[in-house]
């Protein structure tokens, strides 16, 4: 083996260690990425709980105190930017569905 050739071995040794090293740096960017977005859902998730819980709580009330009114409650926006929407399939069912983002959760209540 001659000088050239020991030089030729270190420069691959060191592309690949630095290719190594990106690709691990890349990888923990692409993860702490999706923390940081699963973070942001959180928030919205809860919204879309509250919103499908005060659906659902709206028309409980409207059942069970206030059956001659009109459907108010058949949606609603929030002060809060999360919004509800409910269905009644059957006289015996109730389903509300929370939307607060891109995220949506639901209810339903059965008697």
């Amino acid at each position: 083996m001659n000088n050239n050739s020991k030089g030729q071995v270190m420069l691959v040794t060191v592309l690949i260690l630095s290719g190594t090293i990106l690709g691990a740096t890349a990888i923990a960017g692409l993860l702490m990425l999706y923390q940081i977005r699963q973070t942001t859902n959180v928030a919205d998730s809860a919204k879309a709980i509250f919103a499908a819980d005060s659906g659902l709580e709206c028309q409980f009330y409207r059942r069970f105190k206030d059956a001659d009114s009109t459907d108010y409650c058949s949606s609603m926006v929030l002060n809060n930017e999360a919004s509800f929407s409910t269905n009644l399939p059957d006289a015996d069912t109730i389903q509300s569905l929370g939307e607060s983002g891109q995220v949506a959760r639901a209810f339903e209540a059965t008697f």
